[in-house]
């Protein structure tokens, strides 16, 4: 056989095609593998209720806590002419004409009623507060990630749950890792803090429990599967520009030259 200028780079390159081809195949069934595994199986269920049963005293929602936005009205009972509307500044306090600064957000009502009585003692004897919220913030979610509707997710009453916000985001891509789904929510002293969840055990109705509520301006983030992570890496770097083939390749010699065919029709010289 002549020798063909660049044969050799050509045939090693229909290997590494045919050997990334076959390590795709086998992500691909091994993928199916486990999603056939992870099935939901409700079977074991109980049924759904005719009509949802009414939130009663056994099943109270969690307390509301203040926050910034909130419009207060601050009520003195013996001292109605001290009487006043304040709203909780973005760095969560509140100012009134006797107390200049007094912490309000993440407090429940109670709490704040509790915290301006001893603040209120210093100037008035025996002071009766009462507390109103007369206007609530919108309490604002985040989700990003392999969701089909990224965004700032806004509501007003209690907090969404993590299904709820999901379900917000138009649900996982089929490129997300539902079984690392974490949350980013600012903690103590106001740090960034990793929370991680069980979002897989609701898909799969394996645990109720699993869908916990959010705080205000969490981060509900739905990172990308291995797989597709395979995928980016193979479409960026080997179709885009080795373009292998999976085909086959074959040589037509003739007693002048020789010639490297792909199934596409391209040639080698």
């Amino acid at each position: 056989m002549d020798t063909v200028p660049g044969y050799s780079a050509a045939k090693q390159g229909v290997r590494q095609g045919l050997r990334t081809s076959t390590a795709l195949r086998g992500v691909v069934a091994l993928s199916a593998a486990i999603g056939m595994a992870a099935c939901t199986n409700t079977s074991n269920l109980p049924p759904a209720p005719l009509e949802p049963v009414a939130l009663g005293p056994s099943a109270p929602l969690p307390p509301y806590r203040i926050q910034v936005g909130d419009v207060l009205d601050v009520r003195l009972i013996l001292n109605p002419e001290l009487n006043e509307e304040v709203t909780v500044r973005p760095d969560g306090h509140i100012s009134t004409t006797v107390v200049r600064d007094a912490r309000a957000a993440g407090l429940t009502v109670p709490e704040l009623d509790r915290e301006l009585v001893s603040d209120y003692s210093g100037t008035l004897q025996n002071p009766r507060v009462s507390v109103v919220v007369r206007s609530f913030a919108p309490t604002r979610i985040y989700v990003g990630g392999q969701v089909n509707n990224p965004g700032e997710f806004i509501t007003v009453g209690p907090t969404l749950t993590l299904s709820q916000a999901i379900a917000r985001a138009g649900g996982t891509k089929l490129s997300s890792d539902d079984t690392d789904v974490f949350i980013i929510r600012r903690g103590p002293d106001d740090k960034p803090e990793f929370l991680s969840v069980r979002y897989n055990d609701i898909q799969h109705g394996m645990d109720p429990s699993a869908d916990v509520r959010l705080a205000p301006y969490d981060v509900v983030y739905v990172p990308k599967s291995g797989i597709a992570e395979v995928y980016k890496w193979y479409n960026q770097y080997i179709q885009q520009f080795a373009n292998p083939s999976f085909g086959f390749s074959y040589i037509v010699n003739n007693p002048t030259t020789s010639v490297i065919t792909t199934p596409t029709g391209a040639t080698a010289p």
